[in-house]
């Protein structure tokens, strides 16, 4: 952290002179004000951008809980475009009646849904008014283990929280609400609590790195947001077509292991792979040949090692286009052609 806030300084990305000892060094007291400077001005720059998120879903009377339906639900969410798109979590907004977001400067708007992903928990919702102010996005995959990460948002409803860490790890997976898995996801120590999710996060040049997404109870300091990159993808795809599209083949399936023998004998690359437990009527996978009790190994000559894979492999590339899936069926190795749909 102090190679980096040196950088910083340097750079004079946030305006920092550290004091320097007599060896020319800096202090330890350069440092930390270094370190001050730097998220102090983050949260100056990003502040104007974030948004509290109320949620009222239906039968909520103007917030107040309903003994049926529950209490209305917050979190945050920042401005990405100044003609007032949001970007926020898809579990922050799905369902919801009425969406209200307030910005930092007080102001209240009604705001409306724009599209949502569950499978990669990005969701946009929209406000119209004036003198908006849009955050920098930057990108994810030029960050680094260590470096500076500051998270901005809602915790319990107090608006405009600031939290600083690092950046703890990188291309981390995690589990949406939908069941899939989101890839490329940023671990980082900026502490989250609920509310946060949909917030920015952000590095020492007041740059959108992520979107604050989830925390592992009961442990501390474990946070986890979406890489930006993933969210400037699925944001673009529903602004464009207001939904995400991926390809469908009409199996269910479980991982299962494949014996060491089949492996070897059919010179796989995989010791494990997808077993056919339902082939949907007049699917593409029914079409193709496809039964219960078929093992897929991989799509196009790329290994299928699970469920997992077969949802990261089936992406929109393949929606009306023939692809060869390999499966074992009672030990014997076949291939099928199946066109994948949209789903």
């Amino acid at each position: 952290m102090a190679l980096e806030l040196l950088s910083v300084a340097k750079s004079g990305q946030a305006g920092l002179s550290p004091t320097l000892g007599p060896d020319g060094v800096a202090s330890e007291t350069g440092l930390l004000d270094a370190y001050s400077e730097a998220v102090a001005s983050v949260a100056e720059a990003v502040g104007p951008t974030v948004v509290h998120i109320e949620v009222h879903h239906a039968g909520d009377a103007g917030g107040r809980a309903s003994p049926r339906h529950g209490p209305a639900g917050s979190g945050s969410g920042f401005l990405f475009t100044p003609d007032g798109f949001i970007l926020t979590n898809s579990h922050v907004v799905h369902g919801a009646e009425k969406i209200w977001a307030t910005l930092a400067d007080g102001r209240r708007f009604p705001a409306e849904p724009a599209g949502e992903d569950p499978h990669s928990d990005v969701a946009l919702i929209r406000i119209h008014g004036s003198d908006l102010v849009a955050a920098r996005l930057g990108d994810s995959s030029a960050l680094r283990v260590g470096q500076i990460a500051i998270a901005i948002g809602n915790p319990y409803g107090f608006q405009s929280t600031v939290t600083a860490g690092v950046v703890s790890a990188l291309g981390r997976s995690l589990r949406s609400t939908s069941g899939r898995l989101i890839d490329n996801v940023v671990q980082t120590g900026a502490a989250l609590n609920p509310g946060n999710s949909g917030g920015p996060l952000v590095n020492s040049r007041a740059e959108v790195i992520g979107v604050n997404t989830a925390i592992i109870l009961p442990a501390q300091g474990i946070c986890f947001a979406i890489g930006v990159n993933t969210a400037k993808r699925v944001a673009l795809e529903l602004l464009r077509n207001g939904r995400i599209r991926r390809s469908h083949i009409g199996v269910a399936g479980q991982d299962v292991p494949i014996h060491r023998r089949l492996v070897r004998f059919h010179r796989l690359a995989t010791e494990s792979g997808v077993l056919v437990v339902g082939v949907e009527e007049d699917s593409p996978a029914q079409r193709a040949g496809l039964r219960e009790g078929d093992v897929i190994v991989a799509l196009d000559g790329h290994a299928a090692r699970g469920i997992d894979d077969l949802h990261r492999l089936l992406d929109e590339e393949r929606i009306g286009h023939p692809t060869q899936i390999t499966a074992l069926r009672q030990g014997a190795r076949q291939t099928f052609e199946v066109v994948p749909r949209e789903s």
